[in-house]
């Protein structure tokens, strides 16, 4: 039976309509996205198929091309809509972090984090660049490693710092391992870091890192 056929309460673009997103499951939201089926399936069944292939909706949209598109009834103008979706969250995101405190809004900075570091398969170091009213400069990858370790350079950080009039920074890097807990080797730059830019007035916010399902902020555990 064709979706249009269903009762108006079980559609997922009418369910989403009026009472919101955030009542459709995984596969309901695909369905949206995906419109239409193929004659065989409804959108909410490739929807099922996808979550069930991937087993999340994060893996899902985490996965290779390839693998996404060897589905039945995901062509590439249906993945390209998924992409694009993925980054216009990213970008949200980042324009709600522009237009706050960061300070006030720990968590909205961790979404924002997560979003921009989980889905890296080498270790990525990024910087949040703050003014002195704590409001976001410029978010920037400042180094790529390898899959389980990534050089940083203090000079570099630092002269990013007063190219851009930071007045303090937020550091972050993922773990492509999955397990955010810092290392001793997360600790030791982090104070390299701390000391070099202290010596200019810059400030260190914090260090989170992040991992597959948490991200550990080095302030939290007492460790700045």
């Amino acid at each position: 039976m064709a979706i249009k056929d269903w009762p108006t309460d079980d559609r997922p673009r009418e369910k989403l309509l009026q009472r919101g997103a955030d009542v459709l499951s995984d596969a309901e939201l695909l369905a949206v996205f995906l419109r239409t089926g193929t004659p065989n399936k409804t959108a909410v069944d490739i929807g099922r198929d996808l979550m069930r292939g991937f087993g999340s909706l994060r893996q899902l949209l985490d996965a290779p091309a390839e693998s996404v598109l060897a589905h039945e009834g995901i062509g590439t103008a249906k993945y390209a809509l998924l992409m694009a979706s993925l980054e216009l969250g990213r970008r949200y995101l980042a324009q709600s972090l522009t237009e706050k405190e960061l300070l006030t809004n720990p968590q909205m900075v961790k979404n924002f984090l997560r979003a921009k570091l989980r889905h890296q398969t080498h270790e990525v170091f990024a910087a949040l660049f703050l003014d002195s009213q704590n409001r976001l400069l410029s978010f920037e990858t400042l180094f790529t490693g390898t899959l389980d370790s990534c050089a940083v350079h203090p000079r570099e950080v630092v002269k990013r710092a007063l190219a851009l009039h930071a007045a303090s920074i937020i550091f972050a890097h993922n773990h492509p391992s999955g397990c955010a807990e810092p290392s001793a080797a997360d600790k030791q730059i982090t104070e390299r870091l701390k000391s070099a830019l202290a010596l200019l007035d810059i400030r260190v916010l914090d260090h989170l890192i992040v991992g597959n399902s948490d991200v550990v902020s080095l302030a939290e555990r007492g460790l700045l």
